[in-house]
């Protein structure tokens, strides 16, 4: 297009086609139902996943064949040396995680750990601090912030829209684990770490509580229970784990469920019940703010709408980017009325978490502190659960 002689060409920027970022180039550690999820993401954000590691070479050119990726690894030094790769999703079991996800670091990859982050606090610390000297983007997937009525409820709450918090309760139930032939290796310590339900489940609960109501729990009261006191020694795929026949049975010191209390620094009570063994809840984290002027309720198995309460009336919200807020608009990527779910929820994670590789700072994107934050709720719950005394949650 050429202007006239003596005018000039005036340029709409909003519709001048900038350079696009690289594709980050992907390796996955896992091959089980939680790193598939990763892969889908991976793609859907415009990633290259290049190649997969899983537990033995053979299972690993297995898990290249079905998800059609190039490169089939022999073990981890050969992800960690392939100078091609930006970016390392680590999903294997619990055990693994830092030490993976820290020689991820050192070797100058950018990372997306699974969580539980780590077994302890401790450990968790250790791979924060190694990030932060790094200077690397290190995330974990808390993913149920993305569903676009969480971000709903939070902007209501930011616009205080419920009033000073008067109770914080909830519930996050699984049936997964009801029946004593289910097994997985969750529920070796040793594989998964002391805390189960909680550390699996439980801290997707108290992160959303945080996160949305904007609060901080100081301290816990929490009460475990084994309701299954011998499985069979053998693993499974995660929410389908028979176990074969014959499979020697051993007992099972992690948690099925239990009830927590708490205390925030503002001294608003929180109540939580976790179990993997209520029949028939397959995923239900459900969530209930209550405030002075309003309570709110988000049920993640009805994930497209809210529940709000005032003393005279309720009323059902639903997503509806035309009318949510901003954030929740930029979440909903369909129109009103075609549901979202889990795997939108974790596209959006890594597609903020990629955002990051290049600076940007996208709003709730979990990183390793808030890894860290969890592991310290794990291990205060534990403890509690252990003595049975009131314990408090470190910062």
């Amino acid at each position: 297009m050429t202007a006239p002689i003596g005018h000039t060409l005036r340029i709409d920027s909003t519709h001048v086609r900038r350079p696009r970022a690289p594709r980050p180039r992907v390796a996955v550690l896992g091959a089980g139902m939680i790193a598939g999820v990763h892969l889908r993401s991976a793609r859907a954000a415009g990633a290259e996943v290049v190649g997969v590691l899983a537990s033995s070479p053979e299972r690993s050119r297995a898990a290249a064949r079905n998800w059609q990726v190039e490169v089939a690894y022999p073990d981890v030094d050969a992800v960690l040396g392939d100078p091609g790769i930006d970016v390392v999703h680590v999903c294997t079991p619990n055990h693994l995680h830092v030490s993976q996800a820290r020689d991820a670091l050192l070797a100058g990859k950018h990372v997306i750990c699974e969580k539980p982050l780590a077994t302890s606090a401790a450990e968790a610390r250790l791979l924060a601090d190694t990030a932060a000297t790094s200077g690397l983007v290190a995330t974990v997937p808390f993913v149920y912030r993305y569903h676009p009525m969480v971000r709903e409820l939070r902007a209501r709450v930011s616009a205080g829209d419920f009033g000073p918090w008067q109770l914080l309760h909830g519930s996050y139930l699984q049936d997964w684990l009801l029946m004593p032939e289910h097994t997985n290796w969750r529920v070796d310590p040793a594989l998964g770490g002391a805390s189960r339900a909680f550390a699996d489940i439980g801290s997707h609960w108290f992160d959303l509580v945080e996160w949305v109501a904007g609060v901080r729990l100081a301290e816990v009261l929490a009460e475990a229970t084994t309701t299954v006191a011998e499985r069979p020694d053998a693993g499974g795929p995660s929410f389908s784990g028979r176990a074969l026949a014959g499979s020697a049975r051993v007992p099972v010191t992690t948690e099925d469920a239990l009830g927590v209390l708490g205390r925030t620094t503002d001294g608003v009570l929180v109540s939580a019940t976790v179990s993997q063994v209520s029949a028939g809840r397959k995923n239900r984290l459900w969530l209930e703010l209550d405030g002075a002027d309003a309570s709110a309720v988000f049920d993640q198995e009805l994930p497209e709408s809210l529940w709000l309460g005032h003393q005279n009336r309720t009323e059902t919200v639903v997503r509806d980017p035309a009318s949510n807020s901003a954030d929740a608009a930029r979440l909903s990527i369909v129109p009103a009325g075609h549901a979202q779910g889990y795997l939108e929820c974790f596209e959006h994670f890594v597609k903020d978490s990629y955002a990051a590789l290049h600076g940007e700072a996208p709003d709730g994107l979990p990183t390793v502190l808030d890894g860290v934050r969890s592991a310290h709720l794990v291990d205060a719950v534990m403890t509690s659960a252990d003595r049975r005394v009131w314990t408090t949650v470190p910062g």
